[in-house]
């Protein structure tokens, strides 16, 4: 190997150093991994910026889009409840998550499949209280499950399939071929997942795990005529188990019922009012059906749509001091409504027009975007302060959204549009039905999730233009000699290991034409040797970086580098040992 080649094995072994101690942020890391890898003339400018371009990274990007347009409708939610339903325990809600996601991966490209899913899985989370780096990994791993079961699952089986097809004598695979190897593999993938979870994948649990520490409001809401809810008993309406907030009493005709039975069915009319953190009742104000009791509310002029939430605590000078909330007119004096109070631990139960203010309250109110200007620097108030991602879903567009989505996955599943193109044309429709603002859609791009996928793929190319990938893989599957069957274990482990550290797609390229000549000189068919690289480029487990699906549910799952590898790693082999014993026997040497 020459010196590029030793310059890039460095790089990357620093690179996955700094990810395994989690001291720098993962996106500064490989950024400046691929500065050094140009300034050391590793890579020329082009060749570092390639992964930029790459179409499963715009398409990542662009889905974003799409996904805030079902965000913002309370789409996300509505497909969530319908999907996956209400699980009573970790292994029953990674079931209800896994068991789908391997079935839509094995026909969509699962790399959109996690991207559309990471936001309903962190609304879901939320609302079963189940702690969310219990569920990313798994939707991760389901997703690889589903794509090594069909030849059109992931990218990297069409690749490898078009390379069979173009470089030797052989038909090809089938659309269902590889699924004799691959769905053994998905059913050993899920019960392994399953069953081990429990102690390899981390319990991190969101600081409303410690309630005690957080300010509780209350909150007064009404069930609307036309609401989804009315007919339904508490724990069908999903009002049973809410995260950090409980139904303390509900209103009915003058008649007030507390200790709320489970089964009690709702009514339109209904008055409930509820106790909890601020982001659990702001999640209670996004549901459909539900509206914030106040009746001033609907009196303010913006759209709800085009409102926001913001806290205040009032100060000795505020003229609310002294009075309930009805007899100060705070929406006169504010233009703004005051839905929830909070104050210093005490449950405040009654309507909440007749709680009488004091100093030191503090107010969830609801009112233009442009309060926080207006106020900021009242005397009236100690402190104002936004409710971060907490507007109101326009549901009335949420069929809509849902529609948009079904349709940008029918277009990309009958292979009408590529997925890039479903996806562009499917966020745009989203802006242009106003399902999502344009602010709101840029805000919920995952700017280091895109730096990071790019960069990886120059960390690839690194290795592999300067030869050091090259040269480590004929080395190590040399050293088999003239058995297949440990030629066909070292083909597994060396591409496994390059779609740990480089892409899967890269990886499979890379390893292809040495399984070639490796079969040739055994004088063994190549077939086996083919739907192995298939597997081990797939199936990648043991690191965040080795698969954009593994990236993605990174930052949302709130894992380090080493929950990957405490997990992936015994994963990785076990499937390996599965694959390199049954691809012979369906495709013999």
């Amino acid at each position: 190997m020459g010196p590029d080649a030793w310059i890039a094995l460095a790089v990357v072994a620093g690179t996955i150093g700094l990810l395994i101690t989690s001291r720098v942020a993962p996106d500064l890391v490989f950024v400046g991994a691929l500065t050094i890898l140009m300034v050391t003339g590793v890579l020329s400018p082009a060749d570092a910026l390639a992964g930029l371009s790459n179409p499963g990274l715009a398409t990542v990007g662009v889905l974003y889009v799409v996904v805030s347009g079902l965000v913002d409708t309370g789409g996300i939610h509505a497909l969530g409840a319908r999907l996956l339903g209400q699980p009573r325990t970790i292994a029953g809600a990674q079931s209800r998550l896994m068991l789908p996601v391997i079935g839509l991966s094995a026909f969509l490209n699962n790399t959109p499949v996690v991207a559309m899913l990471v936001p309903f899985v962190e609304d879901w989370a939320k609302r079963s209280r189940i702690p969310v780096s219990k569920l990313m990994i798994p939707l991760s791993y389901a997703a690889i499950f589903g794509g090594v079961c069909t030849i059109i699952g992931t990218s990297t089986n069409l690749i490898v399939n078009g390379m069979l097809i173009a470089e030797t004598d052989y038909d090809g695979f089938g659309f269902f071929d590889i699924a004799l190897v691959g769905l053994p593999l998905a059913i050993v993938g899920f019960l392994f997942v399953l069953v081990t979870s429990r102690w390899l994948l981390p319990d991190r649990s969101s600081p409303l795990r410690q309630p005690e520490q957080s300010r509780e409001y209350t909150l007064e809401m009404l069930v609307e005529p036309s609401s989804p809810l009315v007919g339904k008993n508490l724990e069908e309406a999903g009002l049973r188990n809410l995260p950090h907030a409980f139904l303390a009493e509900i209103e009915r005709g003058g008649t007030v019922l507390p200790a709320v039975s489970p089964h009690v069915r709702l009514q339109i009319g209904d008055r409930l009012l509820f106790v909890g953190v601020v982001e659990s009742l702001v999640e209670l104000m996004r549901l459909r059906g539900l509206v914030p009791a106040p009746d001033q509310l609907f009196k303010l002029d913006a759209p709800r749509a085009e409102r926001r939430f913001f806290e205040v605590v009032l100060s000795a000078s505020c003229p609310m001091v002294g009075k309930t909330i009805r007899e100060g007119e705070f929406r006169t004096h504010y233009d703004a409504v005051v839905i929830a109070v909070a104050r210093n631990g005490e449950r405040m139960l009654g309507k909440l027009g007749d709680i009488r203010l004091r100093l030191g309250d503090t107010l969830l109110i609801e009112s233009r975007p442009s309060f926080i200007k207006r106020q900021r620097n009242s005397r009236d108030f100690l402190l104002v302060s936004e409710v971060r991602d907490a507007t109101v879903p326009r549901h009335e567009r949420a069929g809509l959204a849902v529609a948009i989505l079904v349709g940008m996955v029918a277009l990309a599943t009958f292979e009408i549009l590529s997925m890039l193109e479903a996806a562009m044309l499917a966020a745009g429709l989203m802006i242009l039905t106003r399902c999502t603002a344009t602010a709101a859609a840029r805000a919920r791009i995952d700017w280091s999730v895109l730096t990071v996928i790019g960069a990886s793929l120059g960390l690839g190319q690194a290795l592999a233009v300067s030869g050091a990938a090259g040269s480590i893989a004929s080395w190590w599957i040399a050293l088999a000699g003239d058995s297949p069957w440990l030629a066909l274990l070292a083909v597994y482990a060396i591409c496994s290991l390059f779609t740990e550290v480089i892409t899967n797609n890269a990886a499979a390229v890379l390893v292809f034409p040495i399984a070639e000549a490796t079969a040739e000189s055994l004088g063994v068919s190549l077939l086996p040797f083919v739907v192995v690289i298939m597997m081990a480029a797939s199936a990648s487990f043991a690191t965040p970086i080795g698969y954009q699906t593994n990236l993605m549910v990174y930052g949302p799952g709130g894992y380090r580098f080493t929950d990957y590898t405490r997990i992936g790693v015994p994963l990785n082999v076990l499937l390996g040992l599965i694959t390199v014993l049954l691809a012979p026997f369906f495709w013999p040497f």
